[in-house]
């Protein structure tokens, strides 16, 4: 290149300089590049860390160490000085050298918060800016915030403990526990390294992603190309996406544009804590011409399928749920026609079932089981048209919903009902295993309990660890009971629920909490036929996943008290549930201290649903703890895989299939 081809290229880059200067000037923005020692000046700093020459993307240095060069530069990094400048004359000899032989000298520079500021090496970041060059080596020195509750202090901290595993900058999310997802859905176990080749294929897949998300305005949008990477790969695997063309990542992206959009709003999941109201009659010209036309979007007859994981006469769960099937066919006759399909697997036969359920005409589709969620979500992106949920919670897809119930209210009333009915100071506790929502179950219980005998503890036993919690129980002496929420094969029929161990051994039944999913369903049927479904996803122009979290005041879990309740316990839990469904009392709304002595409320209201929902703590009255995963029962693993309260921190399973 000759000296005056490198002017006229320096020239190009002044114009596109003074374009972005203007632009910023318009909207009311520095238009100069920023000075990392202005931004640290109301920043805690723990240390500085020598972080050695690595090789950095060039989209991620954006401004300068100290305020000496920032006026050279507009926030793009071109230059704002004139030709005739000392400053222009090294631009455009470093412009040459990189044309006939490359920039090889590494800069100097710092990096904050996953950003870089240039303290010697300007110019050279200006020209291959300029060039379009994808990064360049620079002996960097990390620059390390206090650790606090920042989000984006949490989320750095993320990053600077995976940035080890994968040797990769470029790779920012927005969403806490995306960097523990991605390594998941990479296969690797936590801390494992990533390979050369591994590196090699994410970062070709994330520059094709870029350029497909930034064509359809990605550039200027919350969610991050990595963000955008870690919801192809948790659907489609690397080995599938590294086959496709670029079109055809192109059109993955479009499949879950609506999970990107749902990324742009701060809390992505949407908990709804009771079902919308219909939707008014909005009557128009044509309604009052032609009266006899249906003129909205709600459909006049629907079939609806339910795929299961087991049968009925194998999984008191199934039998449920099947019975709810059946409401629909009473509730609705000739305007519901509804089919269930059995013994659906993750990974072998379940992606099929869903298939067949939809070619065999059906408008919606509800899978029982939290491991049939990927075969949800795959058939959701196949079939737009149909409305796909799935019975599990905290599950960030806008293209199915997700439902459970508030059992925690139930257990509260338990919890009461076994504390008025205890001779001593100890209950027990039977848990199954730490999913979303089990540890609010035990702390309501616990809190129930101690409201109407303040010296009792609950002993917590876990079906998902070695052992028989009956024997734990027997052992100690404890004779009321909450145990299994359902009956269970192999067990005595009344070991579920409360019950009383009577002398003699004889269990007696006191209360069991109840799921009345018919009342579940004939609530989202219901909304589909009367125009309230698309008000559950509203929340203004941005789409949110839909998770259903439904209790007592929507019909949908209850209490059933025995025969052998006495009156005085029976009055006292019927005012608990008349209250908990009128909206009068909140298990949470009291005194809460820790098992380790922090006070988790004073008591003058209670948590937020998304508080009580990922609970993972338990209160001072309980006797137990949370166990880790390693000391589960190998068939306790793969649930808490899908809906275990750390999921996205656990060992990678290279067998399970989403």
């Amino acid at each position: 290149m000759t000296r005056v081809e490198a002017l006229e290229e320096y020239a190009h880059a002044q114009k596109r300089a003074q374009r972005d200067y203007r632009e910023k000037m318009a909207a009311g923005q520095y238009p100069y590049l920023p000075v990392l020692d202005d931004i640290l000046q109301n920043a805690n700093i723990e240390n500085q860390l020598p972080i050695g020459i690595v090789e950095i993307p060039l989209e991620l240095v954006v401004g300068t160490k100290t305020a000496g060069r920032t006026a050279a530069f507009a926030s793009n990094f071109l230059p704002l000085l004139s030709p005739k400048t000392e400053f222009a004359n090294k631009w455009v000899s470093l412009c040459q050298a990189h044309v006939e032989e490359g920039i090889r000298d590494p800069i100097r520079c710092f990096e904050y918060l996953g950003r870089f500021y240039v303290q010697e090496g300007n110019k050279r970041v200006s020209v291959l800016k300029y060039f379009g060059a994808d990064s360049i080596a620079a002996n960097v020195t990390r620059i390390m915030p206090r650790y606090s509750d920042n989000p984006q202090i949490r989320q750095y901290y993320e990053f600077v403990e995976f940035y080890p595993i994968c040797g990769i900058y470029t790779l920012t999310f927005t969403q806490e526990g995306s960097y523990a997802r991605l390594q998941k859905a990479m296969g690797k176990a936590p801390g494992e390294k990533w390979t050369a080749e591994e590196r090699a294929d994410i970062l070709s897949l994330y520059n094709w992603i870029k350029k497909a998300y930034y064509a359809k305005g990605g550039e200027s949008m919350r969610p991050t190309v990595g963000d955008v990477l870690l919801l192809l790969i948790r659907l489609y695997k690397v080995d599938d996406l590294k086959q496709r063309t670029p079109s055809e990542l192109a059109k993955a992206i479009e499949a879950v544009w609506p999970d990107v959009l749902a990324i742009q709003n701060p809390q992505p999941v949407k908990l709804s804590t009771q079902p919308a109201e219909p939707s008014p009659a909005q009557p128009n010209l044509l309604n009052r011409i032609l009266p006899g036309i249906r003129t909205n979007s709600a459909p006049t007859h629907l079939k609806v399928a339910f795929v299961n994981e087991r049968t009925p006469e194998t999984s008191t769960w199934t039998s449920q749920h099947e019975f709810g099937r059946c409401q629909l066919d009473q509730v609705f006759p000739g305007q519901v026609e509804t089919v269930a399909y059995h013994g659906a697997v993750a990974g072998q036969n379940a992606d099929e079932l869903v298939e067949q359920a939809i070619a065999e005409g059906a408008d919606i589709v509800f899978t029982t089981s939290p491991k049939l969620v990927g075969a949800s979500l795959r058939a959701a992106l196949k079939h737009p048209e149909v409305r796909i949920l799935n019975c599990s919670v905290d599950m960030p897809y806008t293209s199915i919903r997700t439902y459970y119930t508030r059992v925690y209210e139930a257990k509260f009333i338990s919890g009461a009902i076994a504390g008025a009915m205890s001779r001593g100071e100890r209950i027990g506790y039977v848990a199954d295993y730490p999913s979303f929502g089990t540890p609010a179950n035990i702390n309501a219980f616990a809190l129930g309990a101690r409201m109407v005998n303040p010296n009792v503890r609950i002993d917590l036993q876990w079906t998902c660890l070695p052992g028989e919690p009956m024997q734990e129980f027997n052992a100690k002496g404890i004779t009321i009971i909450s145990g299994r929420d359902t009956p269970a094969p192999g067990r005595p029929p009344q070991e579920f629920g409360i019950f009383m161990i009577r002398p003699g051994g004889r269990l007696e039944d006191l209360a069991s909490p109840f799921w009345h999913w018919g009342q579940f369903y004939e609530n989202v049927i219901r909304s589909v036929l009367n125009g309230a479904w698309a008000k559950d996803a509203a929340d203004g122009d941005t789409p949110r996943a839909v998770n259903y979290w439904w209790g007592m005041n929507s019909g949908v879990m209850d209490v059933l008290f025995s025969r052998e309740l006495p009156h005085d316990v029976r009055h006292l839990a019927g005012i608990l549930r008349q209250g908990i469904i009128a909206g009068g009392i909140d298990p949470f709304a009291c005194h809460i201290v820790a098992q380790d002595g922090t006070l988790m409320n004073e008591g003058h209201s209670g948590f937020a649903p998304e508080q009580i929902l990922h609970m993972d703590w338990l209160c001072d009255a309980v006797d137990g703890r949370i166990p880790e995963f390693d000391e589960l029962t190998e068939a306790s693993k793969p649930m808490y895989r899908m809906q275990g309260i750390h999921r996205d921190s656990l060992p990678v399973d290279k067998e399970a299939v989403l």
